[in-house]
């Protein structure tokens, strides 16, 4: 049986998107709900720089359809932390900080490490074994994005394996990481969208990316999402990448 996938973007307030995305008649207020009616995930991008209220997050939640996920970027001050008492701390906040306020609609937390972070073995199993798999009653699924060479190494694939931690596929050039099946869930971030494509990458790429996620759920959920790149471009190419796999 396949798995669902999950296709879409990274925040939703962007200002050339009201020229290439957003109808004039959206207002600011009601670009989540638009948004949302037109992909079917969104990673919040804002939450790595600053923390947001459980109100907010609730608020999020409703203005969004049933069937629609989040996944949230962990705020930067829990990757960096030095001491083993000091990477519980800040795991503990930002866990209990009112993400689990998006209740249902929290599909995975992305905990994005430093492109100065190496591969270390008693670093990560320590900071993963912080991850809690729940939290007031809400799933909780954590996936580790990393960008340094470090990590191509079997130990770090059997470790997230052993904590059920999905790392983060990117296709960025300079940092890129190759799909790991560790975890229930895969979670890639498309990253190179080109402005002088109307959907930001050719059919024929659109097509293999279809293929591959494809591919990918017949064993997990997925989460995809255009990020970076020709950000303009980002929204037309989860659209049509959703034309090809379908809804959820």
């Amino acid at each position: 049986m396949s798995h669902p996938i999950r296709i879409g973007i990274g925040g939703w307030s962007y200002e050339p998107w009201r020229e290439t995305f957003y109808p004039a008649e959206v207002k600011k207020a009601g670009e989540l709900a638009f948004a949302s009616a037109q992909v079917t995930a969104i990673e919040i991008n804002s939450t790595f720089y600053r923390n947001q209220t459980e109100a907010v997050f609730a608020k999020w939640a409703g203005e969004t359809p049933e069937n629609f996920r989040f996944t949230v970027k962990a705020q930067r001050v829990t990757t960096v932390r030095k001491t083993v008492e000091d990477m519980k701390t800040s795991v503990d906040w930002f866990i209990g900080g009112g993400v689990t306020a998006l209740g249902d609609k929290l599909g995975a937390i992305n905990w994005q490490f430093p492109e100065t972070r190496k591969y270390d073995a008693d670093y990560f199993g320590a900071f993963c074994s912080f991850l809690p798999p729940e939290h007031k009653g809400v799933r909780l699924r954590h996936a580790i994005e990393v960008r340094n060479e470090t990590f191509r190494n079997e130990a770090f694939t059997d470790l997230m394996r052993q904590h059920g931690c999905a790392v983060v596929f990117a296709d960025d050039p300079d940092w890129p990481m190759p799909d790991l099946e560790t975890a229930d869930f895969a979670y890639a971030r498309l990253q190179q969208s080109r402005a002088d494509l109307e959907t930001g990458y050719e059919a024929g790429e659109l097509d293999a990316w279809g293929k591959t996620l494809t591919g990918w759920a017949k064993g997990r959920e997925v989460f995809a999402f255009f990020i970076s790149g020709a950000k303009e471009r980002n929204p037309a190419a989860a659209k049509a990448l959703i034309g090809r796999v379908g809804r959820p």
